[in-house]
């Protein structure tokens, strides 16, 4: 479980690293990076399921494929115009309240610990991002935590997915003709070169389709909020990620942070572990 959990996570901070490098640069405008990074994902999640021993075939879900298409639209195409930190802290910010609001709603125990931890998590996100977060235009700020909420939903929805490939498939491909009637709609011109390309596939299929299958295998064994809370540790890894690929320099304000989130994390899944 424990090695599940650190891929998709990593694959998650991977998807932002990548994004970053595709649009900033730029090498491909953002509708068609997320059109590619889903039929990326499609492709590799067909080609994966044909090898299933049971033969088993794609679940289809119009509103999860929904929300994959929203999610995935609305993040680059606010990424273009809002700063790294402040998209993560809107991002997440979303994911956490959406989440974890839920998981409370339904009846989840709510311990001292817990919430320590969550506070914890949550200071450590800020101390991370705010120093470099900067006002953002209305619009882009609302697409980011409109991004924020639909990958939350997406992730609650999970809970009750049985076979995690089958259904992260079916999400897949009724997301591409969303995508297309997306990428229409807009009517923008195309700018995208070779890198670009290749980034969107390896996003689509690598950091999102394979991670989003483990992610949903994860999910059913994790409440709502140990879920959330588990993914501030993402922007930590993308920021490593940084510094690793894009030779950004490390800080101490990133070491301290990471650790301060990691600890409220541990808290979380502690305090749950005890009330179960």
């Amino acid at each position: 479980m424990l090695l599940r959990i650190l891929f998709a996570l990593t694959a998650f901070a991977a998807n932002s690293v990548l994004c970053r490098i595709a649009l900033k640069a730029p090498h491909i405008d953002a509708s068609s990076f997320s059109g590619i990074r889903l039929l990326g994902g499609a492709l590799f999640l067909l080609i994966l399921s044909l090898f299933q021993k049971d033969n088993k075939k794609p679940e289809f879900n119009w509103l999860n494929a929904l929300l994959l298409c929203v999610y995935v639209f609305t993040f680059s195409i606010a990424y273009v115009s809002i700063n790294t930190a402040t998209g993560a802290l809107l991002l997440f910010g979303a994911v956490q309240i959406v989440m974890a609001g839920w998981g409370f709603y339904k009846g989840e125990p709510f311990t001292l610990a817990k919430g320590v931890g969550i506070a914890a998590a949550l200071i450590g996100i800020c101390l991370l991002l705010l120093p470099g977060a900067e006002a953002p235009p209305l619009n882009t700020a609302l697409l980011m935590v409109v991004s924020g909420i639909a990958w939350a939903i997406y992730s609650l929805r999970g809970k009750q997915v049985r076979h995690a490939l089958n259904a992260t498939t079916g999400n897949f491909l009724l997301a591409l003709p969303l995508s297309l009637i997306v990428f229409l709609s807009m009517g923008k011109p195309v700018q995208i070169d070779a890198t670009g390309m290749v980034l969107a596939l390896v996003c689509g299929a690598v950091t999102s389709g394979a991670a989003y299958i483990v992610w949903y295998s994860i999910l059913p064994h994790l409440s709502s909020t140990t879920a959330s809370t588990l993914q501030l540790c993402v922007p930590c890894l993308a920021a490593f990620g940084g510094v690793i690929f894009l030779n950004e320099a490390i800080s101490l304000r990133l070491f301290v942070s990471t650790v301060i989130i990691i600890l409220g994390i541990l808290l979380v899944i502690q305090s749950d572990k005890k009330n179960h």
